[in-house]
């Protein structure tokens, strides 16, 4: 029995992309979130164009789990960088400052799940993108 939650079916189409901040060639579509009542997790789809990237960041509070759905392209993970494709999670620590670069031949899309928290704070980290893996 639930908890008096309501079911929600969406498909990806009807939920718009919004450019990232600080991103380039890069847009977020919120899939599920606590607009539609979701009380402890949220559902976001990223999609890094070909060339993109979105900067060295971290969230202090709030660690990431991911799946690659398409592409290849490097992830930034602390000190280290890794390169990821079709297939691939990525689980990302609070506090962990990463960073994506798609230097693939192919848009690169991910799906990222967050837990729900009041506040969803990005620390910008200011350092030049590395060229190569």
């Amino acid at each position: 029995m639930g908890l008096g939650l309501m079911s929600v079916v969406k498909g990806s189409s009807s939920v718009p992309e919004e450019p990232v901040d600080n991103a380039v060639d890069t847009f977020i579509q919120w899939l599920i979130d606590r607009r539609d009542g979701a009380p402890n997790f949220e559902l976001r789809k990223f999609r890094i164009k070909r060339g993109g990237m979105i900067p060295p960041h971290m969230h202090p509070d709030i660690e990431h789990i991911q799946y690659v759905l398409r592409g290849r392209y490097r992830v930034k993970l602390g000190d280290r960088e890794v390169v990821v494709s079709r297939g691939d999670a990525i689980l990302i620590p609070a506090g962990t400052v990463h960073a994506y670069y798609n230097d693939g031949e192919e848009d690169a899309e991910f799906l990222c799940i967050i837990p729900r928290k009041s506040e969803y704070k990005t620390v910008w980290v200011d350092e030049q993108p590395p060229r190569s893996c």
